[in-house]
């Protein structure tokens, strides 16, 4: 198969641990694809989030937000010299799940207030691959690739976030969406 016969722009989403940034790095370099990245790891809030959730949800996602908006920005004024195709770990309406997901109510219209103010303008993806993975595997998955700020995540938050990105595919109709059963697939060694 070559680029012709592949959506020009393709998003992985999914939950932590279930392979997104496995599948987008590997087919990027299989397709020669331009590669965007979520870049979790420069949130300097994140782990204390997953220590204390309550004290660190809003900082945590207004630097996901921002850090978004930015790379939005980059992705439209490279829209000229673009890639046959770009392949994305990351759909920018999952920054609203997570939001959600994590924020009380004043914190959310907060956060609400300052996304609506925010030029967002994301392309369409032609694709969404969204992968699944039951709670048991993704634990066994963050616990394996050892990232600092990933060792106080929880079996009950992965639930709740399982159970978010369910409801949110569930009506998702934006984009065209396949959906991978990930959990027996080694997307990160085959």
């Amino acid at each position: 198969m070559n680029t012709a016969d592949i959506p020009r722009h393709i998003v992985i989403e999914g939950p932590i641990g279930v392979g997104k940034t496995s599948l987008a790095r590997r087919l990027a370099e299989d397709y020669e694809g331009e590669l965007l990245l979520e870049g979790a790891e420069e949130n300097p809030f994140l782990e204390r989030f997953y220590k204390n959730p309550r004290h660190a949800a809003l900082p945590t996602q207004l630097f996901f937000l921002f850090q978004r908006a930015r790379q939005m920005q980059a992705l439209r004024q490279s829209d000229l010299f673009a890639a046959p195709l770009r392949i994305a770990d990351f759909l920018l309406e999952k920054d609203r799940l997570f939001a959600q997901l994590n924020l009380d109510d004043d914190e959310l219209r907060l956060y609400e207030q300052v996304y609506a103010n925010l030029t967002l303008d994301a392309p369409r993806p032609d694709l969404v691959i969204y992968l699944q993975a039951p709670v048991a595997v993704l634990l066994e998955r963050v616990q394996k690739r050892g990232r600092p700020f990933e060792r106080f995540i929880e079996s009950n938050y992965l639930q709740r976030l399982v159970e978010a990105y369910t409801r949110f595919f569930h009506y998702y109709s934006d984009s065209p969406l396949l959906i991978v059963n990930a959990a027996e697939i080694d997307l990160v060694n085959n």
